[in-house]
């Protein structure tokens, strides 16, 4: 599942002892960006078939209000693009594929929720997910639980992990088996390059290195 989104997130100030607990409210204030946005992503895809996750990159970008843009760049060049409750999947020498959303309801749910984060509507966000929040302005966890059906039977929860202003990594983990799909995301995905082993990545996703 393509895991998301788009900008160039600033970091807040610094918290203090006597900073109050973060609450969703507050996340999605500093999240929301106006369209036009981008930002560049790695994606870990795990699978027992492989030795090692499967590494993607590239940039997600938002043209606009309704459109969201998934564009990898490696290991292999390939384009999709959520629109109009429809995607298009888009390869070199190859014709477009395109489908209903309504087939894939994990990418329904992705342009949902990446709109609503955005532009920082809450109750657009809370019509597809029971939100909940941990942690303090300068570190904090944002947790995303399916509330359709279709999506729970694939999806169990969405965890977002950032500091301050900026979303640093999704972890899409399945309602079945353990292979939590990562996506690191603007400072987090500029900073991997560095981090080429799987715990090493999944630490940098989670803020636990720098």
């Amino acid at each position: 599942m393509p895991t998301l989104l788009a900008v160039a997130f600033a970091s807040s100030a610094p918290c203090t002892a006597l900073e109050a607990p973060v609450d969703a409210g507050w996340i999605l204030q500093k999240l929301a960006r106006p369209a036009p946005t981008r930002t560049d992503f790695v994606e870990l895809r795990g699978s027992k078939l492989l030795k090692q996750p499967l590494r993607l990159s590239g940039e997600y970008a938002r043209p606009d209000a309704d459109t969201l843009v998934r564009e990898v760049r490696a290991p292999y060049a390939e384009t999709t693009t959520i629109r109009a409750g429809e995607a298009t999947i888009a390869r070199a020498g190859k014709s477009p594929r395109r489908f209903s959303l309504a087939r894939v309801p994990e990418l329904a749910g992705l342009q949902a929720s990446f709109g609503a984060m955005l532009s920082g509507d809450r109750a657009t966000l809370e019509k597809f997910y029971r939100v909940a929040a941990a942690g303090s302005h300068q570190q904090w966890t944002m947790t995303l639980s399916p509330k359709d059906a279709q999506l729970a039977a694939k999806v169990r929860e969405i965890v977002l992990y950032g500091r301050g202003a900026e979303l640093r990594c999704i972890e899409t983990r399945p309602a079945k088996g353990d292979e939590t799909q990562r996506t690191l995301l603007a400072g987090a995905a500029r900073a991997s390059a560095g981090a080429t082993t799987p715990e090493a990545l999944t630490a940098l996703c989670r803020g636990a290195a720098q």
